[in-house]
Formats: structure tokens, C-alpha cells, sequence
């Protein structure tokens, strides 16, 4: 069994929302309780904690022989068979992959070098290689990039 993680991929974005908040802050109340910088800077930081601390952080992509599922704090999200899985769309160059469970809410992205999502998925090279070797060969599709795949739907 092996176990995948759910991560903030703009880290540094929320790091630098939080410094910059709290510098505009600090420069607030050092000038004598000025209301609008220390506002700015107090929602620069409220800001970027949500993010960090975000609930989306504590899934976890769980693998086994029989299938894949994905797992929060409270419990299983949802579960696929290997052999449930309908289709997955692959791009062997950038390690990302569309894994299709037939409804979206029972589909994964699994991003790889310059993937559009707003997470990373700890490991994630070695949950495409299971991926790809448990998902039959005929339910695969190799693309070269998911962005110029017709067979992925597009996020809004």
C-alpha cells in the first residue's frame, strides 16, 4: 500500500502573502495604529494561512493491489477498482496524468512538471508509474501534454 499526499503548490505565494502582510502590519501600527496598512496587512496574512491551512491539504491518494482511493481526516472519499477505472490519459514526458473513474467526482488529476492544478501530489512520479501499471493498457491514452489532449475535460 502506498500513500499520496495532497499539497499546496503556491507555497511561496501564501509565504510572501503572509510577509508582505505582515511587514505592511507591522509599518502600520509602528506609524501609530494606522488603520488601513494594518488592515491590508492582517488580511495579507488571514490570506495566506487559508490557504496553507486549507481542509484540501489533508487528502491522500491511497493505492493498494485492488485499486486507488482517495482518503480526508474523516474517512474514504471514494474508491476505484483498478478495473473500474475507465480510461487514463497519460503524458509520459511530464509525469501528469487524468485518471477517469466515469463521474468527475470520482476522477483524480495527478499533476506533473507544469500542470495546471492548484495542488502537487507528493510523489508524484511514482503514482503515475502505478497508475499506469495497474490500469490496463487499452483503458491508456499517451498524449504528449494533457493541455493539448482532447480527451481531458477542461477546468473553467
Amino acid at each position: 500500500m502506498s500513500e499520496f499526499r495532497f499539497r499546496p503548490r503556491y507555497r511561496g505565494v501564501a509565504w510572501t502573502s503572509i510577509g508582505v502582510g505582515g511587514g505592511l502590519a507591522g509599518t502600520g501600527i509602528a506609524m501609530g495604529l494606522m488603520v488601513l496598512p494594518v488592515a491590508a496587512g492582517a488580511f495579507g496574512i488571514g490570506l495566506g494561512l487559508a490557504y496553507l491551512l486549507a481542509g484540501s491539504w489533508k487528502y491522500r491518494i491511497v493505492t493498494d493491489d485492488d485499486g486507488i482511493e482517495v482518503r480526508d481526516q474523516k474517512g474514504t472519499r471514494f474508491r476505484l477498482l483498478w478495473s473500474e477505472i475507465k480510461r487514463v490519459v497519460a503524458s509520459p514526458s511530464t509525469k501528469t496524468c487524468f485518471i477517469d473513474g466515469g463521474m468527475p467526482e470520482h476522477s483524480i488529476l495527478v499533476p506533473g512538471v507544469g500542470a495546471p492544478a492548484p495542488y502537487s501530489i507528493s510523489d508524484s512520479a511514482t503514482l503515475f508509474a502505478e497508475v499506469l501499471a495497474h490500469v490496463a493498457p487499452d483503458r491508456v491514452k499517451t498524449v504528449e501534454t494533457l493541455e493539448q489532449s482532447e480527451s481531458v475535460p477542461k477546468t473553467a
